[in-house]
């Protein structure tokens, strides 16, 4: 069974109703990034952090996965999927995609500010300033922050390399380290980059543009590969 692997971005959900970093300019809901995505916000003003997030999280309760995701969780019927996803909502495991590594964390979950080992998922969209872990210490959202490591990139660097097409949907390839994935695909591998605008990628790989937005796109891509 040939290997699909998904590169997906911010652009599959944004069909979903959930807004995206790019759309808005750089800010989040009149946030900057600074005040509510980074280690010294959380330092600073811890209550406007979970607030953040707690709307965020009440918006992704509201929101329902689109055909892209449910075209995607369709592939694996024919076809060994794997998705890694930029993206901290659980709309891809909804929609019924059995394989998802999160790059950058999940809103639907929380973790120890002290041990990023311990994680809880959420039962609701609240998260509040008394949770704490076992030890006793703040729980903080499961998010990986601008300014932190990403934990998971040598397991997706891994599974990139085992692909035998690579489809990249809904992200724009500028942020890294995750715009370097397409990088360790294995030479010769068809990669098909779904979006409705102009990307600049540079890469010796061949690159099947698809100027679509995430629905009819992945519709498109899905005809043809058969």
């Amino acid at each position: 069974m040939k290997k699909i692997v998904v590169l997906s971005g911010s652009g599959i959900s944004q069909e979903s109703g959930l807004k995206t970093f790019r759309e808005m300019g750089g800010l989040w809901e009149e946030h900057d990034v600074t005040e509510v995505a980074t280690p010294e916000a959380w330092e600073n003003n811890r209550k406007l952090v979970l607030e953040f997030y707690n709307e965020r999280r009440k918006q992704l309760l509201n929101a329902k996965p689109n055909k892209a995701h449910f075209l995607l969780a369709e592939l694996e019927s024919s076809y060994d999927v794997e998705i890694i996803t930029q993206n901290v909502d659980d709309l891809h495991e909804r929609a019924g995609s059995s394989k998802i590594l999160h790059l950058h964390g999940e809103l639907r979950k929380a973790r120890s500010s002290v041990n990023p080992s311990e994680i809880y998922t959420l039962d609701g969209w609240e998260l509040k300033e008394n949770n704490v872990c076992k030890a006793g210490f703040p729980l903080r959202p499961h998010i990986v922050w601008f300014g932190e490591s990403v934990p998971a990139m040598d397991v997706a660097t891994c599974i990139v390399q085992k692909a035998d097409m690579l489809l990249v949907v809904g992200t724009s390839l500028v942020v890294y380290p995750a715009a370097g994935l397409i990088h360790f695909a294995k030479k010769n591998t068809p990669i098909y980059v779904v979006d409705p605008n102009e990307l600049n990628i540079s890469t010796s790989q061949d690159i099947i543009f698809i100027k679509e937005k995430a629905t009819t796109g992945i519709e498109k891509f899905t005809q043809m590969i058969g």
